[in-house]
């Protein structure tokens, strides 16, 4: 009993935190976009802007829920709560230090992969739903952007499954405390990262979106706390390739004994995070042909390149 308690204890505290931190990564995007722009930021409400998180809340909890009377209602609905729901059950198996994860699965890897392509159906459905021609085209266009980079993703990672010969998230973290997968799976690295910014939708990705073509994309015609779902979803899904770009290539929790394995997995997530942002402040957005030509023209054949020669110095290493 005591360790279901556990359990619960600790996801209960990871929902609020995961929550809150993608609720203050709106301040600390803002804040950063102003210095990388040589400008004010957030700077009324609150010491150095910090009350705008509060601000924005509470005009998203008052804001008028409005459905469109032409909308499929009860996927309408529903949309929102897919894209949130689906990231969150990805950090299920994130380690995020030595005993601190809920679920240490065997199949961690498949499992996230599993659970970050399900938030596809949520700007599918939600663009569908809305039954408008903006929101229809960002729909189509988010499912092809992530479907095609899922390929990618889950091929640049099949060359440290080989290496470390588990799925298991503790297990490739554990197997990195000779040296970061990042020195030897650079291009795997670089894949994953250009994959995952285009499976969260984030600028220079952000075609389904595209406010200068299609309004808002897939939720053009979503308000109040829906239109705040798909936000925080967005900012959970930055700080979830975060964690997992350090978890897989740059070493998890481990790092010197002069800090807590937490504070070292926290910090280098961090860093990721922040790199998210800039991409915001100094990247144009490519057209959607040339997004997709990228992805199935230069990310694939790298990916299986990069998953040959690993198999085959594998393969040597083990004769």
């Amino acid at each position: 009993m005591n360790i279901v308690l556990q359990y619960i204890l600790l996801i209960v505290i990871m929902l609020f935190t995961l929550t809150t931190v993608a609720a203050w990564l709106i301040w600390l995007e803002r804040r950063m976009l102003a210095v990388w722009q040589d400008r004010y930021g957030p700077n009324r409400a609150g010491p150095f802007g910090l009350l705008i998180v509060a601000a924005d809340t509470i005009k998203l909890l008052f804001k008028e829920d409005w459905i469109p009377p032409f909308a499929d209602k009860s996927i309408f609905v529903i949309a929102p709560a897919i894209v949130a729901g689906a990231v969150l059950m990805s950090f299920v198996v994130v380690p995020f230090a030595p005993g601190i994860l809920i679920a240490d699965l065997d199949i961690g890897l498949l499992f996230f992969l599993a659970m970050s392509s399900l938030g596809v159906y949520s700007i599918v459905l939600g663009g569908w739903a809305s039954n408008n021609k903006y929101s229809l085209l960002g729909a189509l266009r988010g499912a092809s952007q992530m479907i095609s980079y899922e390929v990618f993703m889950g091929l640049s990672l099949m060359g440290v499954v080989m290496i470390t010969g588990s799925f298991r998230l503790t297990d490739i973290v554990l197997a990195q405390q000779d040296y970061w997968f990042i020195l030897t799976q650079p291009v795997a690295f670089v894949i994953f990262m250009i994959a995952g910014i285009a499976e969260t939708h984030r600028l220079p990705f952000d075609i389904p979106e595209a406010e200068s073509e299609l309004v808002a994309g897939f939720h053009s015609e979503y308000s109040g706390m829906k239109f705040g779902m798909f936000f925080i979803g967005e900012y959970l899904g930055i700080t979830l390739i975060s964690a997992m770009v350090v978890t897989i290539f740059f070493g998890g929790w481990l790092g010197p004994g002069f800090l807590p394995p937490l504070v070292w997995f926290t910090g280098k997530t961090f860093i990721f995070i922040l790199f998210f942002i800039l991409l915001r402040a100094s990247l144009p957005r490519p057209r959607y042909d040339q997004l997709m030509e990228f992805g199935w023209k230069i990310l694939l054949p790298l990916a299986l390149v990069n998953l040959l020669i690993t198999g085959g110095i594998v393969l040597l290493m083990n004769s």
